[in-house]
């Protein structure tokens, strides 16, 4: 009967939300009303539906959800902004949008682990396991695809560098401008890099230096190679031979990546040998064992 008594509820609120949005269930406010006698007052209504209205319920729920998720994440360890983040890799949902994303996966996961305790009759202490655990569950869960979704695109922009940079110091040394260039590259790039800077044109579009756009895309992505090749073209306009020095830089990122790929290898070679070993160990354990076994049976024989 509790669980029925708590699905009739939400099926209740449901309802509830879900009708208000029919023109024929809502009831226009007296600002809307009075609107239309205004001058200018025949274009739209400016009201999303009412105080019961999924836009309003949106609003209201929205400043909770963000504090809420921001303490959340900080409790959990999660140090970094989560609006760089979500800029890093270029996601349609703002921070508002993502906590009520997040708010409403955990309140799901809440009613269903509260309904498959109350159902099933767990014990006190499994059942408030499945309650406390579901949403904290999905709510990190989220925070961890963000994350991973993020170092993936750290790991190509780290691994698209060397290339971009060697482009850029042929493209500057043939005579190129510091933004002709990075438009050139940003025009024919399909990767991480090139979506990154026709991020970065569109804010020297915006009144910024190209200088400016490129140290803002760096303090996103976050990868201290990008940072030192930056430093390097902020150089643009004292330095001579800007393409000899972005070319060393270029060199010096490529050995930086190979030895991080031989370490992988070795790392990768060196768990390899892990089952190797254990299948060794295994039966020589056992055929030692056989031996010093039968040899206390006959000396407690004896």
């Amino acid at each position: 009967m509790r669980v029925l008594a708590l699905s009739a509820l939400l099926m209740w609120a449901g309802l509830t939300l879900m009708l208000s949005q029919v023109r024929r269930f809502q009831r226009q406010p007296l600002a809307d009303r009075l609107r239309v006698y205004t001058p200018g007052g025949f274009g739209s209504s400016g009201s999303d539906g009412g105080i019961l209205s999924v836009a309003s319920f949106r609003d209201v729920i929205a400043p909770l959800a963000r504090a809420t998720g921001e303490r959340a994440a900080r409790l959990f360890g999660v140090s970094e902004e989560l609006a760089t983040r979500l800029n890093r890799v270029h996601s349609p949902l703002d921070v508002t949008a993502f906590r009520v994303r997040q708010l409403g996966v955990s309140a799901a996961a809440l009613l269903g682990g509260l309904l498959l305790a109350l159902g099933a009759g767990f014990p006190t202490a499994v059942a408030l396991l499945f309650i406390i655990g579901a949403p904290i569950l999905a709510f990190l869960v989220l925070e961890q695809q963000l994350a991973q979704e993020s170092t993936r695109w750290q790991r190509r922009i780290f691994l698209e560098l060397p290339v971009v940079s060697e482009q850029l110091g042929m493209l500057l040394s043939a005579g190129y401008s510091l933004g002709g260039a990075v438009t050139r590259i940003a025009d024919r790039g399909r990767g991480a890099i090139g979506a990154d800077l026709q991020r970065v044109i569109a804010r020297v579009r915006q009144g910024l230096t190209e200088v400016d756009a490129l140290r803002e895309w760096a303090v996103v992505v976050d990868v201290d190679a990008l940072d030192r090749l930056v430093g390097v073209l902020a150089l643009n306009r004292q330095a001579g031979d800007l393409g000899r020095l972005i070319g060393e830089e270029a060199r010096s990122i490529r050995r930086e990546v190979q030895r991080e790929l031989i370490e992988t290898i070795e790392r990768r070679s060196q768990q390899v040998w892990i089952p190797v070993t254990v299948a060794t160990l295994l039966p020589g354990s056992i055929f030692l064992a056989v031996p010093f076994i039968e040899a206390l049976r006959l000396f407690s024989g004896s």
